[in-house]
Parts: structure tokens; sequence; C-alpha cells
């Protein structure tokens, strides 16, 4: 009896820029990748297709370069009926058709089911933001019968986390503000790092929300970041 087919499909998101080795071994060993919007570059989706077919969405960080890539995606892969866009809040309504939805934006991995449909968010495998994990996801699918399995790959699983040096929960808000006034001087990274006694990794990240994010204020960039997830020890300054 002849055995059934078994694929690999590479999921990846909000690149931002930055293909790193590890994930670039990774995809080499899968025969599709996906990627879910927020490449910034059109030399990431150059690099990707060197290693294997691409397919890919629009993100809100991918600008003139990417106007020919679609804001959402439907294709049949091994049998298996994959939707794909950005922002799942810009999904279609109706999800009957589809066995596995894939999504990005948020920068933070999710996998679900629900009535009959597996939403998969592959998280961020680009520039690491803040305390967030560098993550994506290979699907293996069995062709003739479609079933499929998801792996979660964390490249920063036992990877001590970045610390915010000089910043607290407290004065987390009167510090973007200044950073966001700086840049609008057209301070360099550098300079702001310095006079604020912040890291540059963290002006570096805030710029790039500012950057991606027209017109949002400094509440704004800590609703991006994640601020939960910076300040997760009550009463303490990241050190």
């Amino acid at each position: 009896m002849k055995e059934n087919a078994v694929h690999k499909i590479a999921v990846i998101s909000d690149t931002h820029g930055l293909l790193r080795p590890e994930i670039k071994e990774i995809l080499k060993g899968c025969q599709v990748i996906f990627h879910g919007g927020d490449m910034n570059s059109w030399k990431i989706l150059e690099k990707l297709k060197e290693i294997a077919p691409v397919y890919a969405v629009r993100g809100n960080g991918d600008k003139e370069w990417a106007r020919e890539l679609h804001q959402e995606l439907m294709v049949t892969m091994f049998g298996l009926r994959i939707y794909m866009v950005h922002n799942k809040k810009h999904k279609k309504a109706d999800l009957h058709d589809v066995d596995l939805f894939i999504y990005g934006h948020s920068h933070k991995y999710e996998e679900k089911e629900e009535d009959g449909v597996y939403w998969l968010n592959p998280g961020s495998c680009g520039p690491r933001r803040f305390r967030l994990p560098v993550t994506m996801a290979v699907v293996t699918v069995e062709e003739d019968t479609g079933s499929f399995q998801v792996e979660k790959i964390d490249l920063t699983e036992g990877v001590s986390k970045p610390s915010v040096l000089g910043v607290s929960e407290g004065n987390l808000k009167h510090t973007l503000e200044i950073i966001i006034k700086e840049m609008k001087a057209g301070r360099k990274v550098e300079y702001i790092a310095e006079h604020l006694g912040v890291e540059r990794e963290f002006v570096e990240q805030v710029l790039r929300i500012y950057v991606t994010h027209p017109g949002v204020d400094a509440q704004g960039i800590m609703d991006k970041m994640e601020v939960s997830a910076l300040f997760d020890r009550p009463g303490e300054n990241i050190l």
C-alpha cells in the first residue's frame, strides 16, 4: 500500500527586515513558506524565494514595494485549505471553507481551534520586541488525508530575557513622550539613548513602532509594547 506523502509548511510572520540564520535553517527543511506580512523589505521576500516557494500577504508595515502583494490569500496546499491575512480583524466573515487560518500582526504566538477551523499566529521571528519570544511554526501535512500537526518553534526558550535599563513602569509613558519629541526633532538613536540613560535597543524598538504605525502616540506605543510583559514583576524595575 502506498504511504501518504508528508509535507512541511513553514509559517512565519512579522520579520520586519530581519531573517535570522536559525530561521533560514528551519525553512530549508520545508517545501513551502507562508509569511503573514510585515516583511518591511523586498529583500526579505527575495531571500525567502531562494529557499522555497513563498506565499505572502501584505502587512501594515509593508509599504509601496509590496503593492503587488494581496491583503488576503486563499490557497489549497497538499490537500489543506489555507486562508491568510495579516491582521485577524480584517479576515473574511465566513471561514466555512477554511482548514487553517494564518495571521500575524500581534507578534504573539497563538493557536486554537474554533468551529472546525484551526487558527494560527506564528508570532514574530524578526527583531525581538522586548520580552516577547521569537517564534514561528512548522505545519506537517499528510497530503492524501489532509490531516496536519502544528509544531511551535521558540528560539528564545532558555535564553535570558532582555532588559530595559533605566525605565520603570511608572515613568515609561513620560519617557516615550520624550523619545517621540526627540525623534521629531531629528535626533539620532544614539543621542536619545544617551540623553535619557536608556538602552539603544529600547529606543530602536520605539522608533520601529512609531514609523510603522503613523500617528501613534505614547499610549499607543505602550499598548503595542505589551507593557504587562515588560513589567512582569510587580513593584520591580527592569534591570
